[in-house]
C-alpha cells in the first residue's frame, strides 16, 4: 500500500493527459536514463544532486517525482520539494513500475531543443482550425506543458522558425506535417511514441475533420463545427488555443472513458 507521500502507477495514469495532471519530474541517474531514454508523458528531467537549486521553481505546485525504482532519489527529491512548499509525491515503483505496467512513454529522440527558459517553441500558420489546435493540445498535455506556440502569416513561418529558434509544424515540406492521408496530429503521435487506444481514437476524429472527410468518423463533423465556431469567436489565436484546449480535453476524455455511454432520456418507449 502506498503512503501519503507516494502515488501509484494506476492513480497517475488516470490523470496523465488531463488538466489535473501534476508536474512530473524525472530524477533518474544519467546511466538509468541513457539505458531507456523515454519519459512518463510531459515529464521534465532534473538532476537530483541539485534539487536545492531547482526545488523552489515548483513551490505551491503539485508534483510527482520519478526515479528508477521509486526509492531514495525520488523520495528524497519529493521531500525536498515539500520543504519548499510543493505538494510532492514519489511514484511508487518508479519508472520501472510505470514501464512494466504498459504505461504510455514519450520517445525523446525527436524532442526539439528547449529555449533558455526550458520550453519547446513551435511556429505555425495563423488562424488555426483543427490540426493547429489539436497538435498544441497534444504537446502541452503529453510532451511539454510549458510549450510556446507562435502563430504567424503563412509565408513567414519558415523564416520565423529560423530567426526565433522555433519548430515549424503543419506547413508543407517540414518534418512535423501531413504524411499521405494522415495529418500532423498523426505524425506527432507516431514520432513521440504516443500510440494508445484513446489517442488513436482521437486521431481518427482529428484526421477526418482536418482532411475533408468528416463523414468518415461520426464525431468528426462535431469537431469540425466546433473548431470553425471557435475560429469565429476569437480574433486572437492564443485565446482560441486556450478555448480549444478545453474542447480537446473533452474529446480526449470521451475517447478514453465515455465511448460506451449513451444518452438515456427520455426512457425507451416514452415520448420526448
Amino acid at each position: 500500500m502506498s503512503s501519503n507521500t507516494e502515488i501509484t502507477v494506476s492513480q497517475l495514469a488516470r490523470i496523465i493527459g488531463t488538466p489535473a495532471a501534476p508536474v512530473i519530474i524525472d530524477v533518474r541517474t544519467g546511466e538509468d536514463y541513457d539505458a531507456d531514454p523515454r519519459l512518463v508523458p510531459a515529464a521534465v528531467r532534473r538532476d537530483f544532486r541539485t534539487v536545492s537549486a531547482w526545488a523552489p521553481e515548483f513551490a505551491r505546485r503539485q508534483a510527482v517525482i520519478v526515479c528508477q525504482r521509486g526509492q531514495k532519489l525520488s523520495q528524497g527529491a519529493a521531500a525536498w520539494l515539500r520543504h519548499e512548499g510543493a505538494t510532492a509525491e514519489s511514484l511508487e515503483g518508479g519508472f520501472e513500475a510505470w514501464r512494466d505496467s504498459g504505461g504510455l512513454l514519450l520517445s525523446t529522440d525527436k524532442l526539439p531543443s528547449r529555449d533558455d527558459s526550458g520550453r519547446t517553441v513551435w511556429v505555425t500558420r495563423a488562424r488555426p482550425k483543427v490540426d493547429r489546435i489539436a497538435c498544441p493540445w497534444l504537446i502541452r498535455r503529453f510532451v511539454d506543458p510549458r510549450a510556446v506556440f507562435l502563430f504567424v502569416a503563412p509565408a513567414e513561418v519558415p523564416m520565423v522558425a529560423e530567426r526565433f529558434g522555433a519548430v515549424p509544424f503543419d506547413i508543407e515540406d517540414v518534418f512535423w506535417s501531413h504524411r499521405g492521408d494522415t495529418c500532423t496530429f498523426d505524425t506527432m503521435i507516431e514520432e513521440f511514441g504516443l500510440r494508445s487506444e484513446p489517442l488513436d481514437r482521437l486521431a481518427s476524429i482529428v484526421r477526418a475533420a482536418d482532411t475533408g472527410r468528416p463523414d468518415a468518423v461520426p464525431q468528426a463533423s462535431g469537431l469540425l463545427a466546433a473548431s470553425l465556431g471557435l475560429s469565429r469567436l476569437f480574433r486572437d489565436d492564443l485565446e482560441q488555443l486556450d478555448a480549444g484546449m478545453v474542447l480537446y480535453d473533452a474529446f480526449y476524455r470521451w475517447c478514453r472513458d465515455a465511448v460506451e455511454e449513451t444518452h438515456n432520456w427520455p426512457a425507451p418507449g416514452k415520448p420526448a
